[in-house]
């Protein structure tokens, strides 16, 4: 074989290659060798790097029972006060998130799923007003500064975990007596406005903390 004949070959054979390697990158393939590229899978998690102030905080209220504790965002609250009292710094300077999972689950659920799943009876949550197990989000808006709706217009990101949400669907189907998938669907449809659905708990609150977030568990 010619000298020529053997150049020309080896050009067409690292020709073909790159174009496997293009291929595989216009497929959303990785070439071989190469770490995956980072799926989020439907979950919405750029706001993790929309978050940019320069103190930072997160509530943990993944084990959190509210039954227990009337007013689980008073220390969020007191975090924003003090930094704009003290620093005159408020959102988006400063930034405060919530984590939910487990039994805080009806933090983050409408009206409209109290009533329908019986979440205050099924937690021993108690209506202030009525002294009767609550047919409402308590939590949301009692027109105080430690509600959910008042954190959120100060920029406070509420998130719920996504495996607890599946635990939280099988509780209720088999309490209803319901498809898990129809429940599943209704949970999420039925989230506050303006919650983030996390993959999981415990993947948020590390997601949180590599960006600058100092840890709090309420």
């Amino acid at each position: 074989m010619s000298v020529l004949h053997g150049r020309r070959s080896f050009v067409s054979a690292v020709a073909s290659l790159t174009g496997l390697g293009v291929a595989r990158l216009a497929a959303g393939q990785q070439p071989a060798g190469q770490p995956a590229a980072p799926s989020t899978a439907g979950f919405d998690m750029a706001w993790l790097e929309q978050l940019n102030g320069q103190h930072k905080q997160v509530y943990d209220l993944g084990s959190h029972q509210l039954s227990d504790d009337p007013r689980p965002l008073r220390f969020g609250a007191n975090f924003l006060d003090t930094f704009r009292d003290v620093y005159h710094l408020e959102f988006p300077d400063i930034d405060t998130a919530v984590g939910i999972s487990g039994p805080a689950f009806p933090m983050n659920a409408s009206d409209r799923l109290w009533v329908k799943y019986k979440l205050g009876e099924r937690s021993n949550i108690i209506d202030p007003t009525t002294r009767q197990p609550a047919v409402r989000n308590i939590f949301y808006d009692d027109g105080s500064e430690t509600s959910v709706k008042a954190m959120q217009a100060r920029g406070t990101t509420f998130w719920q975990c996504n495996v607890a949400l599946g635990g939280q669907a099988r509780q209720l189907a088999a309490a209803f007596q319901m498809p898990v998938a129809e429940v599943r669907a209704d949970l999420i449809a039925g989230l506050n406005p303006d919650v983030r659905l996390m993959p999981s708990h415990v993947m948020a609150l590390a997601l949180a903390q590599e960006r600058g977030f100092s840890y709090m568990k309420p």
